[in-house]
């Protein structure tokens, strides 16, 4: 049996696939999301090319086609401009259709014109890598066969549905539908899992919409970001520069003091993980105990992500439910007019700063007497947010 130039067994093809598919994971992440659709990061001449002679080989994906339609994502998210939402398009499809949505959007000349500035447009480029997308992933085909023999056309048929599959559907579908969020950021983005190593770190897909000019994807110690992993190296050998990272997370001291100044700032620049913190620890105790107290109320039993979700992803039908839940449930109008209360607050802390700490200090003293026992701890510990590099 042709076993091909390298002659590999079933473990060494194994190996084989998995090494040349998280090679292009990381150009993916490393390449075309962090470097040239956010800036987070600069690399070496040699680098860039390298990343882009591999996506095309291996995925036929033209540069400024990829960053224009992500940046639209981002910029247009959870809308109907969204190219891939599953909030407006449902999950379903974009876990199927992700790859075609992608397409569709990628050959619409103003997303193009609007969103895919500043990308690669040398010789190269030119004659070769936007002129003919195809013909890298057509080298590949016979690289596969040469190298593994008739095996090759599996491995290469593997290799072209890896980016589709996993970036195109599970990080734009998955990724906008299911996992945690440690930041109240203002679309419908999850974290997946904690541990970003099949996606290249790209599982941590909350973290970057909260931050997404930051080369670092993970966030919380426990979190781990292969692709960061990757950037380091680079950046230890002179192939890369980090440009920009996220802020630190915030923490909590051990002993609750009055709020002052350094809280109305951390609270302002950590705004998005105190608003999680709040869904999490006042929201969903108010909500649980609401349920208890209730019991099967069938409203009410639907209300959890209304009171947890950004609130303009809503449309019209979801807000009108939403405030039918709060007419019937003094606690969780309660809650949920106090979060919004304190969104307003460092909203205006870029104004004047002892009137947004006026209104901290009213805020907290209200909470406290408010008797909904979540919202008097988080009241409680307000003023002892601080971050961790403070």
């Amino acid at each position: 049996m042709n076993h091909g130039l390298l002659n590999l067994g079933v473990f060494g093809v194994v190996a084989y696939t998995l090494l040349l598919t998280h090679v292009t994971i990381a150009a993916v992440t490393i390449f075309l999301h962090r470097h040239q659709a956010h800036r987070a990061l600069t690399l070496h001449p040699a680098a860039s090319h390298f990343f882009r002679f591999w996506l095309w080989l291996t995925t036929g994906m033209v540069t400024r086609q990829w960053v224009a339609v992500h940046r639209k994502h981002h910029a247009r998210c959870e809308t109907a401009d969204d190219p891939h939402s599953p909030q407006v398009l449902s999950l379903r499809k974009v876990l199927l259709e992700g790859a075609e949505l992608y397409r569709r959007e990628a050959d619409n000349d103003a997303t193009l014109a609007t969103y895919g500035k500043g990308t690669p447009d040398d010789v190269l480029e030119r004659g070769l890598y936007s002129r003919h997308p195809y013909l890298g992933i057509v080298l590949m085909l016979g690289l596969d066969v040469l190298l593994l023999g008739p095996i090759g056309i599996t491995v290469w048929a593997l290799q072209m549905i890896w980016v589709p599959v996993f970036a195109a559907g599970v990080i734009n579908g998955i990724g906008h539908y299911f996992g945690y969020r440690t930041y109240a950021s203002p679309d419908a983005s999850s974290n997946i899992v904690p541990w970003g190593i099949l996606i290249g770190g790209e599982e941590l897909h909350n973290n970057h919409h909260a931050f997404p000019g930051s080369a670092r994807l993970s966030s919380l110690p426990w979190e781990f970001d292969i692709g960061w992993l990757y950037i380091r190296a680079l950046e230890r050998v002179g192939l890369a520069q980090v440009k920009k990272i996220a802020p630190p997370p915030v923490r909590l001291l051990r002993a609750a003091v009055s709020p002052g100044l350094d809280t109305l700032h951390t609270l302002a620049m950590h705004r998005m993980q105190v608003l999680a913190r709040y869904s999490h620890q006042v929201i969903r105790a108010a909500y649980r105990a609401e349920l208890r107290r209730t019991g099967s109320d069938p409203l009410l039993c639907q209300a959890r992500p209304l009171l947890l979700r950004e609130a303009s992803l809503d449309d019209s039908g979801a807000r009108q439910r939403l405030q039918q839940v709060l007419a019937r449930s003094e606690v969780l109008a309660t809650v949920y007019r106090f979060r919004e209360r304190l969104q307003e607050i460092w909203q205006g802390a870029a104004g004047s700063q002892a009137q947004a700490l006026a209104a901290l200090e009213q805020w907290r003293r209200e909470a406290e007497a408010s008797g909904v026992t979540a919202l008097q701890e988080f009241a409680r510990r307000i003023g002892a947010w601080r971050s961790t590099t403070g």
